[in-house]
């Protein structure tokens, strides 16, 4: 079990290794995750039920200590990201099914990798699980809505379809999750540490499914997309932490907000994309996982070695 338990904490720190590996090989041979394709649905319940057995209640306890930097924070998330996402879609005239998987990742809450990523950055971490868990429990009506107000005029779109899909596939399995940890928290304590081994493979497998099916059109379009996605993410983290700024959070609250609104659950977008639009709807969010950890990796290793420094000067 010790074995399993080190291979998984490998696995979750070298994650971009691992979703660019599958990416690349997907893109050589798409015919090898087709079978995925149908099961997207359930690899992401499997990832938000994993997420629900980690959300003990406790967690959610800095919501009345330090409401301000969770509804900032937020609130951020839903209007900083989906509006950058629109601007880059429109200035760039972006392609129909590109468009609204652009918009798609920028209306999906934070996702959970953005709490290591604060952890390593020397960020407030409570605050991090806090903003995630709440922008994901309120995503069964937000992501729908503002999704819809941004995107319909590039496809047709259903948001009471899609608030049922994401209310099966994120906030059921979330709330399952939370239920069985409370109920059965020995054994979910154990189940914890091989819970990012669960999470990459689902995730790869999702990366591994839309790349696959979208190889054509990613020869064609592949480098646009890469770019508006880097674009995108590093625009939500540098105005995450701006905003931050402006209502003069602590530092350590504005580093978090940067990562928490730069990060998205982009497997969420993928999921939704594949399931109501193309394949190739579903590329931007693809991307953005691979992408979004390579950035917040740099990030947390930049600010950490900036915390390290001003500690030694301190101590000098």
């Amino acid at each position: 079990m010790n074995a399993i338990a080190r291979l998984s904490r490998f696995v979750g720190k070298t994650f971009a290794l691992w979703a660019s590996i599958f990416a690349l090989t997907a893109y050589l041979a798409p015919a090898a995750f087709q079978w995925v394709l149908p099961h997207i649905p359930w690899l992401l319940g499997v990832i938000m039920f994993g997420m629900g057995l980690t959300l003990p209640p406790a967690d959610f306890n800095i919501i009345s200590r330090r409401p301000k930097a969770v509804i900032i924070g937020v609130a951020a998330q839903f209007v900083i990201m989906p509006l950058t996402a629109y601007v880059l879609a429109v200035l760039f005239r972006l392609p129909p099914e590109i468009a609204v998987g652009v918009i798609l990742v920028g209306s999906c809450p934070g996702g959970t990798a953005s709490n290591v990523i604060t952890y390593l950055a020397r960020g407030n971490v409570a605050l991090s699980v806090a903003v995630t868990s709440v922008s994901t429990l309120l995503a069964p009506v937000l992501t729908p809505a503002v999704f819809y107000l941004l995107a319909n005029q590039w496809l047709d779109i259903s948001a009471s379809a899609m608030f049922w899909s994401i209310v099966k596939m994120v906030l059921l399995p979330i709330l399952l999750g939370v239920a069985a940890h409370t109920l059965f928290r020995k054994q979910t304590k154990t189940a914890e540490n091989i819970l990012p081994l669960v999470s990459v493979t689902a995730i790869v497998l999702i990366i591994g499914a839309v790349v696959g099916a979208s190889k054509g059109r990613i020869a064609e379009s592949g480098l646009m997309i890469f770019g508006v996605v880097v674009l995108h993410n590093l625009i939500g983290c540098l105005l995450g932490f701006l905003s931050a700024r402006l209502f003069k959070l602590p530092y350590d609250a504005q580093k978090t907000l940067a990562i928490e609104v730069g990060m998205q659950n982009s497997g969420l977008g993928a999921a939704l994309a594949a399931a109501y639009f193309t394949p190739l709807a579903a590329v931007p969010g693809a991307i953005f996982s691979v992408w979004h950890n390579i950035s917040g990796s740099l990030l947390a290793s930049y600010w950490s070695g900036k915390a390290e420094k001003e500690k030694t000067e301190t101590t000098a």
